[in-house]
């Protein structure tokens, strides 16, 4: 496996999403081998799930919002050194909030997140991607997620690749891969998460990315079961590969490998 770099902020992360109904979005994620692991009313209600490789945490709301959240111990000191670095926040929280949240946006306009570390939270350990060996991604055994296969990616959509790497590497991540065709697109990481930045038009919101060697089976037995609210991505002669668009009006690519 190659060297990644440390995490610089943090070792815990999570995609952060609205939801106008919780428990309706619970159910749906729990179909595609999520679990609850906490639930809260404060600062609002929530409720954080995981795949056992990544987590997701729902938060009452009713305007789709999406953001990639990292939860830091030592939170002022890595505000500081990231303002010292160029980053901007849109978001600062007020002296009195009890958890702190900084927010920052990439040049494509996705929310970054930086959030008061919550104590029991923990980073999933499960293998993605980035932590399973290259020659056991044919492997389905191998995946930790049994219905929706190995986390790949946070995929986002960007104008201009170069100028977005530049703005990743000020958090720390750095580029494992970087390819021209079919278009310019580059793997990220930090250590933890994993970005996928692609200059296309082929699709234009930040997409949570799971890649299987059997994902038209697992496609199947999702629809058998009821699956909705899906399209296939690449035409009906590429039935591996789909994207849902989940409860709170985001969406999951289900790729083939």
């Amino acid at each position: 496996m190659p060297d990644f770099p440390k995490p610089r902020l943090g070792d815990i992360y999570s995609i952060t999403m609205t939801s106008p109904d919780l428990e309706r979005s619970l159910e749906y994620y729990k179909k595609l081998g999520f679990a609850e692991l906490w639930r809260a009313h404060e600062p609002f209600p929530w409720i954080q799930i995981s795949d056992g490789t990544m987590l997701i945490m729902l938060r009452q709301g009713n305007d789709p919002y999406i953001s990639l959240t990292y939860y830091i111990k030592e939170l002022d000191k890595v505000v500081a050194e990231l303002e010292k670095s160029g980053i901007t926040f849109s978001q600062k929280p007020k002296a009195s909030d009890m958890i702190k949240r900084y927010t920052t946006q990439s040049p494509d306009r996705l929310h970054i997140s930086l959030v008061t570390y919550v104590e029991g939270f923990k980073q999933p350990t499960g293998a993605t991607m980035l932590s399973l060996p290259p020659e056991d991604y044919q492997k389905p055994e191998k995946y930790t997620n049994k219905v929706c296969g190995l986390f790949g990616e946070f995929s986002h959509p960007v104008k201009d690749l170069d100028a977005s790497i530049a703005f990743w590497q000020i958090l720390g991540f750095m580029a494992i891969s970087k390819f021209p065709n079919p278009y310019p697109w580059a793997i990220l990481t930090d250590g933890l998460s994993i970005i996928g930045l692609h200059q296309t038009k082929d699709f234009s919101t930040p997409t949570i990315t799971f890649f299987a060697s059997d994902m038209k089976d697992k496609i199947g037995k999702l629809k058998a079961h009821g699956l909705q609210n899906w399209a296939y991505f690449m035409g009906e002669e590429h039935p591996g590969h789909i994207v849902l668009t989940t409860p709170e009006q985001q969406h999951i690519f289900l790729f083939s490998f």
